[in-house]
């Protein structure tokens, strides 16, 4: 039997009917052989949603998608017209389907396996016949089964440093050991991945910070020396001593963060189980958020550029939030103090984000979470007032400090969390919440009596700061319920200003 001979698997690939739509509009029209390969041959072995699709051919990759997108009305692209790589968006009844189609690595089907990273990656449908039989050249069914991570050649690792994150990540999905050859290649990867592109090093992150257990996916990279190289601001949180409640080092803390962000966001997602709230803290969060929970999942669910998660920036939040700690760590009576390590770690969170070429929103939102994971309205007094000033100067990033902050909170105390002390935070973040979306327009912002043009009119003031300063206290008395009416918010300008140069 030829290596690449089709066979039965053990099990049967189960392929959403979009592929079988392709199928059945390609089947007699093309002019080479086209093969479904990678994950999208894993997730229809392990019985799991077929989004992706990588096909492969040794004729023209960019004819064929462009002939896939006239037959199904999708979107088309080229994506490298050296190395023919095209793709294809097709809209379906089991939602948008990605397909990316590339002319053979090397020089038969065998080759292009053998090029892949991973065994259970490197499998092969034929397109153009039965999809039920599988080309498995490298037995990466066999790997599947026994949940085993392995190299397809002694060289795959090293020709792509970037597969050494995807080893741990994978290693983590699909609750799979790395065989002992491909750990010593993944360790041996760490020191070569700052040579990679910042956008491959932050799409390999992203997937990792968005699995269901990102927290073991992070230990693996950070004991095989590679989140050093991603996110060079966590090396100095190891050992790093904090004092009670923490009985852990910062970069303990960190993990423990993240792990309960994960928590809440499985609490308030629609996949929660009877389980999600079975813990104290965690229904808690179900008792007074779920009044929210369809607006948080709203939130949750939306998407930065390039189809980023939302989930992945509060993540990386999460990671980066104490990263100001190891450079403001002071001893005072006893205890380690860490004054200003917000703003600190705000702005290594600024250059992170421009290393791994984040957008310019996503790099505002992740430096406003992590200046803002300390803020004063979640103990101080809150009013009505406070609250305003909260949500003025946050914006929609306010929701993400409320999720980060309470996760941060039972990050920092654990098992000794105080019952107390956690109802009164979660009602903080609820009545935070309930101004931003019950209490909007009275709260958050209520309508502009008076604008600019207004205020310089009727006042003879000139264009200058100023004006913002006058809109922004008007604001604040509507807030207080002082100012009604624009008559009332002219008046109330005029006042300030005299009582300024008095």
């Amino acid at each position: 039997m030829s290596d690449l001979t089709p066979r039965l698997p053990r099990r049967p690939l189960m392929w959403p009917d979009s592929l079988l739509d392709i199928q059945d509009a390609l089947v007699d029209d093309l002019d080479a052989p086209l093969y479904i390969v990678g994950g999208a041959v894993r997730d229809a072995y392990l019985g799991h949603p077929v989004k992706d699709l990588d096909l492969t051919t040794p004729g023209s990759a960019i004819a064929i998608g462009r002939q896939i997108a006239n037959r199904m009305n999708g979107d088309f692209y080229v994506l490298d017209s050296e190395r023919d790589v095209a793709r294809v968006l097709i809209e379906s009844a089991q939602g948008k389907l990605v397909i990316d189609i590339a002319r053979f690595r090397g020089n038969d089907l065998l080759e292009d396996l053998r090029y892949r990273d991973f065994t259970i990656n490197a499998m092969a449908v034929d397109l153009q016949s039965d999809l039920t039989h599988l080309i498995d050249p490298l037995d990466g069914e066999t790997d599947l089964i026994h949940r085993a991570i392995r190299r397809c050649s002694p060289h795959a690792i090293s020709d792509d440093p970037v597969r050494a994150l995807r080893a741990v990540r994978q290693s983590v999905q699909f609750k799979a050991r790395m065989e002992p050859e491909t750990i010593k290649d993944v360790r041996a990867a760490g020191q070569h991945l700052t040579q990679t592109s910042a956008e491959r090093l932050r799409d390999e992150l992203v997937k990792i910070l968005t699995l269901e257990k990102p927290v073991a996916a992070l230990r693996i990279a950070d004991a095989l020396g590679l989140l050093v190289a991603v996110v060079p601001e966590i090396a100095p949180l190891h050992g790093l001593k904090q004092s009670h409640p923490n009985g852990l080092d910062v970069w303990g803390h960190t993990l423990a963060v993240i792990e309960k962000l994960r928590g809440l966001l499985a609490t308030i997602s629609p996949s929660r189980t009877e389980f999600s709230a079975a813990v104290f803290d965690y229904g808690m969060v179900v008792m007074a958020l779920d009044r929210y929970r369809q607006q948080l999942q709203a939130h949750i669910a939306s998407q930065w550029a390039s189809d980023r998660p939302h989930e992945w920036l509060l993540m990386l939040a999460a990671l980066m939030h104490d990263s100001g700690k190891a450079q403001t760590a002071t001893l005072e009576d006893g205890r380690w103090r860490f004054h200003g390590h917000e703003a600190l770690g705000a702005e290594m969170a600024a250059l992170r984000a421009n290393a791994l070429r984040l957008s310019n929103d996503e790099k505002q939102r992740l430096v406003a979470l992590v200046q803002s994971h300390m803020h004063r309205v979640f103990w101080d007094e809150l009013s009505d007032l406070a609250i305003h000033r909260f949500w003025r100067g946050l914006g929609a990033a306010g929701v993400d400090v409320c999720l980060l902050v309470m996760a941060d909170y039972l990050g920092a105390w654990g098992v000794e969390v105080s019952q107390d002390e956690w109802i009164r935070l979660v009602e903080r973040s609820r009545r935070l919440l309930d101004a931003y979306y019950v209490d909007y327009d009275r709260l958050v912002a209520p309508p502009m009596l008076v604008d600019g043009k207004m205020l310089m009119e009727s006042l003879e003031l000139q264009p200058g700061m100023i004006i913002g300063k006058l809109l922004d206290l008007i604001r604040e008395a509507q807030v207080l319920g002082e100012i009604k009416v624009a008559e009332d918010a002219l008046q109330f300008a005029r006042d300030y200003l005299k009582n300024q140069t008095a």
